[in-house]
C-alpha cells in the first residue's frame, strides 16, 4: 500500500512564493494577530514585511494540503541570519534594540533568529518540533555557536509583565561574557519585583511558550526588555550558547556530529 504524503514539508525558502508565504504568515500572527505596524506591511497584499528580509534565510513549514498559488501554504515560519553575512560596520535586525557588543566580541559563530511565528491551526502540534528540527539542522551544518534574538511578550505595559520579567532576571540572566543590553529610549527594567517576592507558577504561567522552550534549551536573557511600540511588544533578547547547554539539550543539536 502507498503510504500517503506527508502532511508537512521544511525548506529554507528559495522561491518568492515561499517567501511570500512566510510574510503572509507573519501578517496573520504579528498584525492580525498582535497589532503590530511598520512602513512596508502591505495591508492590500496581507504581508509583514522589511528591508532585512532579503539578508535573512527564512525556514519555511509548508502544509502540502494547502496549494502554494494560495500563498497560505506556509504554517510556520522563522528568520535566521548567520554572522558571516554581517560584516562589522553592517547591522544585525536586533541591534535597534539592543547592544550586541559582547556577542560580536566573542568570535563565535552567531546565528541571530526572529519572526518566529505559527498559524494559529497548527500550534500544539508537531509545526513547533519540526521547525526545531529544522533550526537543529541549521545550525549543525553552519557550525553555529551562539544563537540569540528578541522574543515577545504580547503588550508593552511592563507593570502588567512584572512578575516574568523578573523572574527573568533574576534566574535567566545572561553570563556576563555575553551579556546584551537592550538600548534607550525602549529599554525597560526587568528587576520590577524582589527575588523573595517571586511566585513562579505565576511567572511561568504568564510565560510565552516560545520562551519557555528556550529556557528549556538552557537559554538565557540580556539586561533589560526593549518596548517595540509599532510590534505592541516587550522583547527580551534570548541567548543560548551551545557550549552551555545541559548535556541532554546539546545532544539535540549535535547528534549528528556522532560518526556514522
Amino acid at each position: 500500500m502507498l503510504s500517503e504524503e506527508p502532511a508537512y514539508s521544511l525548506r529554507l525558502a528559495t522561491t518568492p512564493g515561499d517567501l511570500f508565504g512566510a510574510q503572509r504568515l507573519r501578517y496573520r500572527v504579528f498584525v492580525e494577530e498582535l497589532g503590530a505596524t511598520g512602513p512596508l506591511v502591505d495591508h492590500d497584499l496581507r504581508i509583514e514585511r522589511d528591508s532585512f528580509d532579503p539578508l535573512f534565510d527564512h525556514l519555511v513549514l509548508v502544509d502540502n494540503r494547502i496549494p502554494a498559488e494560495s500563498g497560505d501554504h506556509v504554517v510556520g515560519a522563522y528568520r535566521l541570519l548567520p554572522s558571516d553575512r554581517v560584516g562589522p560596520q553592517d547591522r544585525f535586525y536586533s541591534e535597534d534594540e539592543y547592544d550586541l557588543a559582547p556577542l560580536r566580541a566573542t568570535g563565535r559563530k552567531l546565528l541571530e533568529l526572529g519572526r518566529t511565528c505559527v498559524h494559529p491551526d497548527h500550534r500544539g502540534g508537531a509545526a513547533m518540533f519540526l521547525l526545531w528540527n529544522g533550526l537543529a539542522d541549521y545550525v549543525l551544518e553552519r557550525g553555529i555557536e551562539v544563537m540569540f534574538g528578541p522574543a515577545s511578550f504580547h503588550g508593552t505595559d511592563t507593570a502588567a509583565l512584572a512578575m516574568p520579567l523578573s523572574w527573568l532576571h533574576h534566574h535567566h540572566l545572561s553570563p556576563e561574557a555575553v551579556r546584551v543590553r537592550a538600548r534607550p529610549p525602549g529599554r525597560a527594567e526587568m528587576d520590577l519585583i524582589a527575588p523573595d517576592r517571586l511566585d513562579r507558577a505565576a511567572a511561568m504561567a504568564a510565560m510565552p511558550a516560545l520562551i519557555k522552550a528556550y529556557l528549556r534549551l538552557g537559554g538565557t536573557v540580556g539586561d533589560g526588555a526593549f518596548i517595540d511600540r509599532p510590534f505592541n511588544t516587550t522583547d527580551v533578547c534570548l541567548v543560548m550558547d551551545t557550549g552551555r547547554m545541559s548535556a541532554r539539550h546539546r545532544d539535540f543539536y549535535t547528534r549528528k556530529k556522532a560518526p556514522a
